[in-house]
């Protein structure tokens, strides 16, 4: 097989399966992907595996575990997995929302969930009308209202996300992310640590001094809580020309990061970007498909 480098991005690992995060991963799926893994491929961390990718020293089935965001759950429920079948990671925090935060999706989410009734009405919110009478109508309001705010400047999506918080039959959970001592604790454990900026926006939504602020603070940010050098960054949503572009690369290149990774499906290879690794997303796949499905990616 080639020597290529698979890097699997996943977000949270949930305790169990929820029908409006139906494409979050639950436990049981992570156990069976990570067993896969230990058995059948070579993990290695992220770090390590773009040098030998530089070098032209990666093993055969390469592959490294890389989550986004800096959930609590990636703490709580995926570290005791990786613990358990001795696998490196790489956890990508936004600073913004550690500590008691919520990003703006979640809050979407959760908002949604909340609010009772066979419809949700967010015409004043420029958001639109929505059935609600069950739980595949429910991810359809999500989806579209994702979509709507996603692209927005970031304080108007923000303000928005607010707007439909307040709407919510019941209070928002305000403990999705990871806390500062959990940050130091998964890096001190072997966890790589890398920066996802400061409040996870998309860069091209941004002008560039924003976009140098939000790459170099969160890589700060992150530094003081580890107490060393943070090497990788990822992109937030991550998709080449859509999300970020050339000049968001010159910064993260310019910011000191060694490696970095992008949204864009495939496997890396001696002829990637060690700034724009392409990351692969299992989502809930059966761990016979998830290995299948790896295998293919090294021919």
């Amino acid at each position: 097989m080639a020597k290529r480098l698979v890097i699997l991005a996943y977000h949270r690992v949930l305790d169990s399966p929820d029908p409006l995060r139906p494409g979050e991963i639950s436990a049981g799926y992570f156990e069976g992907h990570m067993r896969v893994l230990s058995r059948y491929f070579n993990v290695l961390a992220l770090h390590d595996a773009s040098r030998q990718l530089l070098e032209g020293s990666l093993p055969s089935r390469a592959v490294s575990i890389t989550f986004d965001d800096g959930y609590a759950d990636n703490h709580r429920v995926a570290w005791p997995v990786l613990q358990r079948f001795g696998l490196p990671a790489t956890v990508f925090v936004a600073t913004a929302f550690l500590d008691g935060g919520r990003m703006w999706n979640d809050t979407v989410i959760e908002s949604i969930r909340r609010i009772r009734g066979s419809e949700i009405d967010l015409r004043d919110l420029e958001l639109g009308r929505h059935a609600a009478e069950n739980d595949a109508q429910r991810v359809a309001a999500i989806d579209n209202v994702l979509q709507q705010l996603k692209y927005l400047e970031p304080r108007e999506r923000d303000m928005r996300a607010a707007a439909l918080a307040e709407k919510a039959d019941g209070p928002i959970p305000d403990d999705l992310m990871l806390e500062s001592s959990q940050v130091k604790e998964l890096s001190e454990s072997g966890i790589e640590v890398g920066a996802h900026t400061i409040t996870h926006p998309i860069l091209k939504s941004t002008d560039t001094a924003s976009a140098s602020r939000e790459i170099n603070g969160g890589k700060d940010r992150l530094e003081e809580i580890v107490g060393s050098k943070i090497r990788s960054f990822a992109y937030p949503n991550g998709k080449p020309g859509i999300d970020y572009d050339p000049v968001h690369v010159g910064l993260v290149r310019e910011a000191g990061f060694d490696c970095a990774v992008s949204t864009s499906h495939g496997a890396a290879s001696a002829a990637s970007d060690i700034l724009q690794l392409p990351r692969f997303g299992p989502w809930a796949e059966s761990p016979l498909r998830f290995g299948l499905r790896l295998l293919k990616m090294y021919l």
